[in-house]
């Protein structure tokens, strides 16, 4: 039960890694930089995301479902190719 974390130890690590990884200074900067806008952003979410220089209006799942057929495809192309490869090699055998 040496590995055994308390919540609160985890909560700690889990702050010194965002701290180490430069994630808490980007954020603190996003938020200040929305603060000290004169205007508010009609979206706050979208404001973010272009300050941390994330695209917006990509619609994710479309995307996602995209990756996932081409993935298909090439495994499929792959399939083609070793069928292909060993038709050759036959042939050049014979």
């Amino acid at each position: 039960m040496s590995n055994y974390q308390t919540p609160e130890s985890k909560k700690e690590e889990f702050r010194k890694y965002l701290e180490k990884s430069g994630v808490i200074d980007a954020l603190t900067k996003v938020l200040v930089g929305l603060y000290e806008e004169p205007e508010r952003p009609p979206n706050a979410v979208d404001y973010i995301k272009r300050y941390l220089g994330a695209p917006t209006g990509i619609d994710v799942e479309a995307m996602r479902s995209e990756n996932e057929e081409m993935k298909a495809q090439i495994k499929e192309m792959r399939k083609t190719v070793d069928e292909l490869n060993r038709s050759l090699k036959e042939a050049r055998s014979e």
